[in-house]
Protein backbone atom coordinates (compact mmCIF):
# COMPACT_ATOMS: atom_id res chain seq x y z
CA UNK A 1 0.00 0.00 0.00
CA UNK A 2 1.09 3.43 -0.58
CA UNK A 3 1.00 4.91 3.10
CA UNK A 4 3.08 1.82 3.72
CA UNK A 5 6.17 3.17 1.33
CA UNK A 6 9.50 5.06 2.45
CA UNK A 7 8.20 7.97 0.30
CA UNK A 8 4.41 8.05 1.44
CA UNK A 9 6.61 7.89 5.11
CA UNK A 10 8.89 11.25 3.85
CA UNK A 11 5.74 13.19 2.49
CA UNK A 12 4.87 16.24 4.61
CA UNK A 13 0.99 15.90 6.07
CA UNK A 14 -1.18 19.26 4.87
CA UNK A 15 -2.40 21.25 7.90
CA UNK A 16 -5.54 22.51 6.98
CA UNK A 17 -5.35 24.21 10.51
CA UNK A 18 -4.20 27.50 8.97
CA UNK A 19 -6.95 27.51 6.31
CA UNK A 20 -9.72 27.23 8.63
CA UNK A 21 -8.56 29.48 11.48
CA UNK A 22 -7.95 32.93 8.46
CA UNK A 23 -11.31 31.03 6.98
CA UNK A 24 -13.29 31.82 10.45
CA UNK A 25 -11.66 34.72 11.60
CA UNK A 26 -12.01 36.77 7.61
CA UNK A 27 -15.02 35.20 7.38
CA UNK A 28 -15.92 36.98 4.03
CA UNK A 29 -19.72 35.82 4.29
CA UNK A 30 -20.43 38.26 7.13
CA UNK A 31 -18.83 40.86 5.45
CA UNK A 32 -21.23 40.75 2.66
CA UNK A 33 -23.49 43.23 4.26
CA UNK A 34 -21.16 46.07 4.40
CA UNK A 35 -19.76 45.30 0.72
CA UNK A 36 -23.46 45.90 -0.23
CA UNK A 37 -23.61 49.18 1.58
CA UNK A 38 -20.72 50.41 0.37
CA UNK A 39 -20.86 49.61 -2.90
CA UNK A 40 -25.01 50.50 -2.74
CA UNK A 41 -24.70 53.18 -5.83
CA UNK A 42 -21.76 51.91 -7.80
CA UNK A 43 -22.21 51.12 -11.26
CA UNK A 44 -21.12 47.02 -12.48
CA UNK A 45 -17.67 48.51 -13.15
CA UNK A 46 -17.33 49.85 -10.02
CA UNK A 47 -18.26 46.79 -8.14
CA UNK A 48 -16.01 44.84 -10.08
CA UNK A 49 -13.17 46.75 -9.88
CA UNK A 50 -13.71 47.11 -5.80
CA UNK A 51 -14.72 43.29 -5.87
CA UNK A 52 -10.30 42.51 -7.60
CA UNK A 53 -9.06 44.98 -4.89
CA UNK A 54 -10.29 44.02 -1.92
CA UNK A 55 -10.07 40.45 -2.40
CA UNK A 56 -6.21 41.32 -3.93
CA UNK A 57 -5.42 43.14 -0.58
CA UNK A 58 -6.80 40.51 1.98
CA UNK A 59 -4.41 38.25 0.02
CA UNK A 60 -1.46 41.01 0.25
CA UNK A 61 -2.03 41.56 4.04
CA UNK A 62 -1.56 37.79 4.38
CA UNK A 63 1.44 37.30 2.41
CA UNK A 64 3.38 40.51 4.03
CA UNK A 65 2.13 39.31 7.73
CA UNK A 66 3.63 35.50 6.63
CA UNK A 67 7.09 37.05 5.13
CA UNK A 68 7.78 39.71 7.14
CA UNK A 69 5.75 39.50 10.57
CA UNK A 70 8.51 37.89 12.43
CA UNK A 71 11.36 40.42 11.20
CA UNK A 72 8.76 43.23 12.96
CA UNK A 73 8.34 40.87 15.67
CA UNK A 74 12.05 41.17 16.23
CA UNK A 75 12.90 44.72 15.51
CA UNK A 76 10.59 45.54 18.28
CA UNK A 77 11.93 43.17 20.95
CA UNK A 78 8.47 40.83 21.43
CA UNK A 79 8.67 37.55 21.90
CA UNK A 80 6.92 34.90 19.85
CA UNK A 81 5.16 32.95 22.74
CA UNK A 82 4.45 36.99 23.96
CA UNK A 83 2.90 37.48 20.64
CA UNK A 84 0.75 34.08 20.58
CA UNK A 85 -0.79 34.90 23.86
CA UNK A 86 -1.69 38.62 22.54
CA UNK A 87 -3.10 36.79 19.19
CA UNK A 88 -5.18 34.72 20.84
CA UNK A 89 -6.82 37.62 22.88
CA UNK A 90 -7.38 39.18 19.72
CA UNK A 91 -8.69 36.02 18.04
CA UNK A 92 -10.91 35.22 21.19
CA UNK A 93 -12.42 38.84 21.29
CA UNK A 94 -12.75 38.53 17.67
CA UNK A 95 -14.88 34.88 18.33
CA UNK A 96 -17.08 36.47 21.20
CA UNK A 97 -17.93 39.41 18.76
CA UNK A 98 -18.98 36.50 16.06
CA UNK A 99 -21.10 34.66 18.31
CA UNK A 100 -22.89 38.55 18.85
CA UNK A 101 -23.32 37.60 14.88
CA UNK A 102 -20.82 41.45 14.61
CA UNK A 103 -18.22 41.20 12.18
CA UNK A 104 -14.78 39.59 13.49
CA UNK A 105 -13.17 42.65 12.60
CA UNK A 106 -15.10 45.43 12.93
CA UNK A 107 -13.93 47.21 15.60
CA UNK A 108 -14.35 51.34 14.36
CA UNK A 109 -17.92 52.95 14.72
CA UNK A 110 -19.76 54.05 11.86
CA UNK A 111 -18.64 57.54 11.99
CA UNK A 112 -14.53 56.27 11.78
CA UNK A 113 -15.67 53.84 9.02
CA UNK A 114 -17.20 56.94 7.12
CA UNK A 115 -14.26 58.77 7.36
CA UNK A 116 -11.74 56.02 5.86
CA UNK A 117 -13.86 55.59 3.49
CA UNK A 118 -13.72 59.53 2.81
CA UNK A 119 -10.16 59.10 2.48
CA UNK A 120 -9.19 56.37 1.02
CA UNK A 121 -10.57 53.70 -1.31
CA UNK A 122 -13.72 51.61 0.00
CA UNK A 123 -12.21 48.43 -1.54
CA UNK A 124 -8.96 49.19 0.65
CA UNK A 125 -10.47 50.95 3.89
CA UNK A 126 -13.15 49.52 5.16
CA UNK A 127 -13.72 46.74 3.27
CA UNK A 128 -10.17 44.96 3.38
CA UNK A 129 -8.60 46.96 6.28
CA UNK A 130 -10.29 46.40 9.45
CA UNK A 131 -13.23 44.71 8.25
CA UNK A 132 -11.71 42.06 6.56
CA UNK A 133 -8.33 41.37 7.53
CA UNK A 134 -7.74 43.04 10.61
CA UNK A 135 -4.78 42.74 13.90
CA UNK A 136 -6.10 38.99 14.38
CA UNK A 137 -5.53 37.92 10.99
CA UNK A 138 -2.51 39.29 10.96
CA UNK A 139 -1.31 38.25 14.67
CA UNK A 140 -3.12 34.60 13.56
CA UNK A 141 -0.58 34.69 10.30
CA UNK A 142 2.44 35.99 12.12
CA UNK A 143 1.70 32.39 14.55
CA UNK A 144 1.64 29.95 11.66
CA UNK A 145 4.41 31.68 9.86
CA UNK A 146 6.82 30.90 12.86
CA UNK A 147 5.81 27.33 13.10
CA UNK A 148 6.36 27.35 8.88
CA UNK A 149 9.87 24.69 9.22
CA UNK A 150 10.28 24.42 5.38
CA UNK A 151 9.68 27.03 2.77
CA UNK A 152 7.45 24.90 1.36
CA UNK A 153 5.41 25.03 4.33
CA UNK A 154 5.68 29.06 4.46
CA UNK A 155 4.55 29.22 0.44
CA UNK A 156 1.72 26.61 1.61
CA UNK A 157 0.31 29.45 3.81
CA UNK A 158 1.01 31.58 1.70
CA UNK A 159 -1.24 29.72 -0.79
CA UNK A 160 -4.19 30.46 2.05
CA UNK A 161 -3.69 33.87 1.47
CA UNK A 162 -4.83 33.25 -2.16
CA UNK A 163 -7.33 31.13 -0.99
CA UNK A 164 -8.78 33.55 0.96
CA UNK A 165 -8.86 36.44 -1.48
CA UNK A 166 -11.03 34.03 -4.18
CA UNK A 167 -13.39 33.27 -1.36
CA UNK A 168 -13.87 36.84 -0.77
CA UNK A 169 -13.86 37.81 -4.58
CA UNK A 170 -16.52 34.83 -4.52
CA UNK A 171 -19.14 35.93 -1.94
CA UNK A 172 -18.23 40.07 -2.58
CA UNK A 173 -19.89 39.10 -6.55
CA UNK A 174 -22.94 36.75 -4.89
CA UNK A 175 -23.10 39.55 -2.73
CA UNK A 176 -27.00 40.33 -3.90
CA UNK A 177 -27.85 36.65 -4.28
CA UNK A 178 -26.25 35.64 -1.08
CA UNK A 179 -28.39 38.67 0.69
CA UNK A 180 -31.08 37.10 -0.45
CA UNK A 181 -31.17 33.72 0.00
CA UNK A 182 -29.61 33.47 3.61
CA UNK A 183 -30.98 37.08 4.95
CA UNK A 184 -29.76 38.40 7.59
CA UNK A 185 -30.91 35.47 9.77
CA UNK A 186 -28.89 33.09 7.83
CA UNK A 187 -26.00 35.45 8.13
CA UNK A 188 -26.04 35.10 11.78
CA UNK A 189 -26.50 32.07 12.02
CA UNK A 190 -23.61 31.91 10.09
CA UNK A 191 -21.64 34.29 11.67
CA UNK A 192 -22.13 32.04 14.89
CA UNK A 193 -21.31 28.83 13.77
CA UNK A 194 -17.26 30.42 12.82
CA UNK A 195 -17.55 31.85 16.01
CA UNK A 196 -17.69 28.98 17.81
CA UNK A 197 -14.55 26.99 16.06
CA UNK A 198 -12.59 30.23 16.15
CA UNK A 199 -13.08 30.59 19.77
CA UNK A 200 -11.56 27.19 20.25
CA UNK A 201 -8.83 28.11 18.18
CA UNK A 202 -8.27 31.35 20.15
CA UNK A 203 -7.81 29.11 23.24
CA UNK A 204 -5.20 27.10 21.55
CA UNK A 205 -3.12 29.53 20.62
CA UNK A 206 -3.04 31.38 23.67
CA UNK A 207 -2.61 28.48 25.90
CA UNK A 208 0.25 27.23 23.65
CA UNK A 209 1.88 30.89 24.25
CA UNK A 210 1.41 30.60 28.05
CA UNK A 211 3.16 27.52 28.18
CA UNK A 212 5.99 29.35 26.58
CA UNK A 213 6.03 31.70 29.15
CA UNK A 214 5.38 29.53 31.94
CA UNK A 215 6.91 26.47 31.25
CA UNK A 216 5.69 24.97 34.59
CA UNK A 217 2.30 25.06 32.92
CA UNK A 218 2.88 22.49 30.81
CA UNK A 219 4.38 19.98 33.54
Amino acid sequence: MLNDSPIAANMPSMDFKPLVTLLAIVNPLAIVPFFIHYTLDFTREQRRRTILISSFSAFVVIAVSALMGLHILEFFGISLASFQVGGGMLLLTSALAMLNAQPAEAKSNEEEMHDAAARASIAVVPLTIPLLTGPATMSTVVIYADKAKTFLQLGTLIGYGVIIGLATALCFSLAQPIAKVLGKTGINVMTRLMGLILAALAVEVMSDGLVKLFPVLGR
